[in-house]
């Protein structure tokens, strides 16, 4: 892999990735420097929408020390797209062995999303260790992740999917948890309306109550 940051280096550089759905691309540099300034300088833009990959380019552009990737990569076509408009990482919600081929050619590592202790073994026979756990809280919650994760100590997982304030605790105390995924520092009422302000407090809340639990 010639990977131009490490998956570990995107992992160690935020307490909390934001999952970004973003539906108007004016909304996506205030969206990213609100995030910024209350201490988040990662962002995984969902390719959801179709604004997706403009968002990352002005993003990119605007932010040039800050780590914008892309989410919700399904195949090789969107994620060379995503390379192409300025993500540093990419992240899908779950693999294909074509997907993880092409991946590893290219220049932003991939983090797969896995739900099963197969899946993690077939990640880790491919070259991947640093892994989404998704849907976190559909798939069993941080007590299933410790049960998955236990025989498998080589694993760092971003669990994605259901985590809030109410339950990152639980995640946290987990080993082999580098990082969580969330999207509650992002109400869409605050988005809608352009109160960027409020993002920037909920987010520096997220960033303090995160870091509390590691200490």
């Amino acid at each position: 892999m010639s990977w131009q940051v490490e998956p570990a280096a995107v992992f160690a550089a935020s307490p909390v990735v934001p999952v970004m759905v973003i539906k108007r691309v004016e909304d996506a540099v205030p969206m990213a420097k609100a995030l910024a300034e209350g201490g988040i300088t990662v962002f995984e833009i969902t390719l959801r929408t179709p604004a997706a990959l403009d968002a990352i380019r002005a993003i990119a552009a605007a932010l040039p020390e800050t780590q914008v990737g892309a989410g919700t990569v399904l195949t090789p076509e969107q994620y060379d797209a995503a390379v192409e408009a300025g993500a540093k990482f990419i992240i899908s919600p779950g693999y294909t062995r074509t997907l993880m081929e092409h991946a590893k050619k290219g220049p932003s590592p991939l983090i797969p999303g896995v739900a099963t202790p197969s899946e993690i073994m077939t990640a880790l026979e491919l070259g991947y260790d640093h892994l989404k756990f998704f849907p976190a809280e559909a798939n069993g919650g941080a007590a299933a992740l410790k049960a998955i994760a236990a025989p498998l100590a080589q694993v760092k997982f971003c669990p994605t999917g259901g985590v809030s304030p109410k339950n990152v605790a639980d995640y946290v105390a987990l080993g082999c948890v580098a990082t969580v995924g969330g999207t509650w520092m992002l109400p869409a009422d605050a988005i809608n309306t352009g109160d960027w302000a409020t993002i920037t407090e909920l987010t520096q809340k997220a960033v303090e109550l995160v870091n509390s639990l590691r200490r």
